[in-house]
């Protein structure tokens, strides 16, 4: 175990949280609020990445299992100094709370503890919203788009690369990995500022701008009014919807489109599912929920709301969608567990894992009707190997057992009904934001008990970082020197 890489790696980290704090700061300053909500995290962040980070160590090699503990280890501490502005404020004076609201910043669940989310200051508000950017494409990836290049040289970052960004597989887009990160957070940056100006043109204020964008772009979903997103403009929402179905697609999609490999881009099979997916449940409610607005284009505008915000798993809402036909429900909780596409800030399950699973599936049932047939599993034309479908379904099993594991906990801890804990578990664990009964739209967490908003808050960084990262920081043996 390279312990010192590793503490290295974690204190550049918290040095870049630290300077990603100034910009909430300058919101406070700009709206003469109390600074030091901002400024005391930032010293002591500061202080800890100047400790840790001080020397660069000789032996920069870092192995698969440290990379992932790394990440797991990061995304822990961020959230653990990212709550001190919301404890130091006062806005959220329980710890515990702030961690929560802190992580679903993070991992972009958009789930809350809040009941009044207007009553927060500016600088928090920010603050709050920018946790949701920070975390879309993922912190590591920020801090190697920025690392210097004696930082990177020698070093395997892939592995960390390989633990922060979601999917069944990571790849390098150019030959270096920070070159790599370079290109998506160009991307990422890029979208969000089409984002603003487009806000911006439909009326919204810069800063009302800005925290939707972040949200919108990190598909996490905090709003920063008490209706989400109902009191804005159809315009504004549409903006939006449109948007989240852009920031659920992958973003090595938007690289081959900027490089001019068009066919490539468009003959991705997962994209065509997932814009399926959200074509025909967008239908599906529309058609179901018509009697409820008695106009189509108000029911087709809060079905496409409501569908592209649960399948990217932003977990904006126009309306409380838990007093729709159980149909619509049932669409928008199974669209809560596919998620968009790998490589894209959304979470969920994901549909290119779903769409492996049943070309397995189908290759399983050819291979017992035709026993002696060789026939592999394509994706986009070519075979997927044997350690991608082997990952995927252990991914499945090991999800599957989370997800059962913390709904009973949830029941023993707060005894929910069925549907709350269930539906509360899933927008946890798949990072989406909202769920239905107890926990729906118009409400939110804050009547669980203390340990349970642990739990779910282990289910937020569990779903955002796909399980093995936490897993393997969990393991003792992971700790020990070889393995």
């Amino acid at each position: 175990m390279n312990y010192r890489m590793l503490f290295y790696i974690l204190g550049r980290i918290l040095g870049t949280e630290a300077i990603l704090m100034i910009l909430p700061l300058i919101c406070a300053v700009i709206y003469k609020e109390n600074l030091l909500p901002f400024i005391i995290p930032i010293l002591i962040l500061a202080a800890i990445a100047a400790v840790l980070s001080f020397k660069k160590p000789k032996e920069t090699t870092i192995s698969s299992r440290e990379g992932f503990m790394c990440v797991a280890l990061a995304w822990i501490l961020l959230s653990v100094f990212g709550a001190l502005p919301f404890v130091i404020s006062g806005d959220i004076p329980d710890y515990v709370d702030a961690f929560f609201e802190t992580v679903s910043g993070f991992t972009t669940t958009g789930a809350s503890i809040l009941t009044d989310v207007e009553s927060l200051g500016r600088g928090v508000m920010f603050w709050r919203s920018f946790t949701h950017w920070v975390g879309g494409m993922g912190v590591l990836v920020f801090v190697l788009a920025i690392m210097p290049k004696s930082d990177i040289k020698g070093t395997k970052y892939m592995h960390l690369m390989r633990a922060e960004v979601p999917g069944p597989t990571v790849g390098k887009l150019v030959p270096k990995i920070s070159e790599t990160a370079r290109v998506m957070y160009g991307i990422y940056i890029v979208l969000t500022v089409v984002v603003i100006a487009l806000l911006l043109a439909g009326g919204m204020t810069l800063f009302d701008a800005t925290t939707h964008a972040f949200g919108t772009a990190g598909t996490g979903g905090f709003g920063i009014k008490n209706d989400s997103l109902a009191s804005y403009s159809p315009y504004c929402q549409y903006v939006i919807g449109i948007f989240m179905v852009v920031f659920g697609v992958n973003f090595n999609l938007y690289y081959f489109l900027l490089i001019g490999q068009f066919s490539k881009a468009f003959k991705n099979e997962e994209l065509w599912c997932y814009l399926g997916i959200v074509a025909v449940s967008t239908t599906i409610i529309t058609v179901n929920i018509f009697s409820t607005y008695g106009t189509l284009s108000e029911s087709f505008r809060h079905s496409f709301l409501q569908v592209t915000s649960i399948i990217s798993t932003s977990g904006f809402s126009t309306v409380d969608f838990n007093t729709w036909p159980v149909l619509s429900k049932v669409v928008l909780v199974l669209l809560m567990f596919s998620g968009a596409s790998a490589g894209s800030t959304a979470g969920g399950i994901k549909v290119g894992r779903i769409l492996l699973l049943f070309k397995n599936a189908r290759r399983e049932v050819h291979y017992i009707l035709h026993p002696r047939s060789v026939r592999s599993v394509k994706i986009d034309g070519g075979a997927v190997d044997s350690d991608t479908i082997r990952g995927t379904t252990s991914y499945i099993i090991m999800y599957i057992g989370i997800f059962v594991t913390s709904l009973l906990l949830l029941t023993i801890f707060d005894g929910v009904d069925m549907v709350s804990g269930f539906t509360a578990v899933a927008t946890a664990f798949n990072n989406v934001g909202p769920a239905l009964e107890k926990f729906g739209p118009a409400s939110n967490f804050s009547s669980l008990s203390q340990i349970s908003k642990l739990l779910l808050s282990f289910d937020m960084l569990a779903g955002r970082l796909e399980i093995f990262p936490i897993l393997i920081l969990l393991s003792p043996s992971s700790w020990k020197k070889s393995s």
